[in-house]
């Protein structure tokens, strides 16, 4: 009698779970049937929507609902707090399944090659998400002793960041935030927040819902330059050719305009503005320095050799993620991927045989959360085209307990997805108590705990 089809999904992020969604409604799913294990080395799922949305974005963090709707079909099982490679290996999950999709995202910071990036007060961006996120793999407190912050980039990680520095810990107490992030924040010190990109509005990668929420809190003035209001026949025809690039600019430019109020914290968003080191005295960080640049009529930028020092305490980097590289897979850490062609591993120019990838770590750290569906559904056409044409290899323990045996004989302490509502219970409580929704639990073993419960 024919069986399920077995695949391992190592990544219970969005990318994962699209994928899952994918499985579920091809045909393949109708007879024999569909079954999949879904590995997560955090203890709870949802990856960048639990640990990289910005706590005050409730509005995002609703996609977990639809993400919840499909782990709650009867042919996933969810193993969190299991980590890839050091708990299951790939040559583990070849055992049990008949393909391996990798979603495992990207949570490491890109480089920015400039002077001074490593100097005592100078951090990635991903660092401090996963800090106010509480990430149980980072520490409780982060330094927020500094007046003057400069945030490098434009993208609506950068926003993210400039925001939660510039508003007020009770301005995010209603939010899911843990004690720790609320003490920490209470503690800050900012009262200017310095945003710089090196070309001009038009070429900005903030999304206009966001941007436009910069301007909703009470305590916040944010503050654009008229000098900065630029635009070129590249710039024109960017603002032709995309309605958000367009919606973007036209709120730029009213702020621009308009005269400045007196909210206590100011957040300057600065364009034509390229970093180029960052200045110390003591190994401490005491400035930003930047080139002035200008259009050169393709909406690209070049130097104008005009140099400007700010006067700035702390520079957080927001030019991007980095996906790390996977034991076992090839990797690309030029673009920080593993080599693929539609989805299908590439190794040597041959597909790596039953071994696929989606999100992150195939295309890199761009696009919305709602653009890793596509993804998914690219990769998942290409492995069942594989299952149908016989390509996929044989498993030596495809039965669904075979994997469990292997994590007990392992003495792995994994969740599962009742486990999740478990957690999920206990956080509820939490924020109950303060007349909250949700207080997030940060430490692993206090997760582990409640999932248990």
């Amino acid at each position: 009698m024919p069986r399920p089809l077995r695949v391992a999904i190592v990544g219970a992020g969005p990318a994962g779970i699209y994928a899952a969604d994918a499985l579920l409604k091809s045909e393949a799913a109708t007879e024999p049937g569909v079954s999949i294990d879904i590995f997560e080395r955090l203890p709870a799922p949802f990856g960048l929507i639990r640990y990289g949305v910005a706590p005050d974005h409730p509005r995002i963090k609703g996609i977990v609902t639809a993400l919840h709707q499909v782990l709650d079909k009867p042919q996933i099982r969810l193993f969190g707090n299991v980590d890839y490679p050091n708990d299951i290996g790939l040559d583990d999950l070849r055992a049990f399944y008949d393909a391996v999709i990798f979603s495992t995202g990207a949570n490491a910071d890109r480089a920015l090659g400039i002077p001074g990036i490593d100097l005592d007060g100078s951090y990635g961006a991903a660092d401090f998400v996963s800090w106010y996120d509480g990430h149980p793999d980072v520490a409780r407190t982060w330094p927020l002793d500094a007046e003057k912050v400069a945030v490098l980039g434009v993208g609506n990680v950068a926003l993210d960041v400039a925001r939660i520095l510039a508003k007020t810990a009770d301005e995010l107490l209603p939010t899911e935030i843990p004690p720790n992030v609320y003490d920490g924040l209470a503690a800050n010190k900012a009262v200017e927040v310095h945003v710089f990109g090196r070309r001009g509005p038009a070429q900005a990668k903030f999304s206009p819902m966001e941007l436009r929420e910069l301007d909703h809190s009470p305590t916040i003035e944010v503050i654009v330059n008229p000098e900065d209001i630029d635009y070129d026949e590249g710039s024109i025809a960017t603002r032709r050719a995309n309605k958000q690039a367009d919606m973007v600019a036209k709120t730029l430019e009213n702020w621009a305009i308009r005269d400045i109020g007196g909210r206590p914290h100011k957040l300057f968003l600065h364009f034509f503005e390229s970093p180029v080191e960052v200045v110390g005295e003591d190994g401490k960080v005491v400035g930003l320095r930047t080139e002035r640049t200008q259009l050169d009529g393709t909406g690209e930028v070049t130097g104008t050799g005009e140099m400007h020092t700010w006067d700035v305490q702390a520079v957080y980097r927001a030019v991007g993620y980095l996906s790390e590289e996977l034991p076992k897979l090839p990797f690309d850490f030029g673009t920080g991927t593993v080599p693929h062609e539609g989805g299908r591993v590439i190794e040597g120019g041959e597909h790596l045989r039953s071994t696929y990838v989606t999100g992150w770590i195939k295309r890199g750290p761009v696009g919305l959360i709602g653009h890793t569906k596509g993804d998914a559904n690219e990769t998942v056409a290409h492995l069942l085209d594989d299952h149908s044409n016989g390509r996929l290899h044989a498993p030596a323990a495809p039965g669904p307990e075979a994997v469990v045996a292997f994590l007990d004989s392992g003495n792995v302490r994994y969740t599962t997805w009742e486990g999740w509502h478990h957690l999920d219970e206990a956080e509820r409580a939490l924020g109950a108590a303060e007349g909250r929704e949700r207080v997030k639990i940060v430490d692993r073993e206090g997760m582990l705990r409640a999932s248990e419960a």
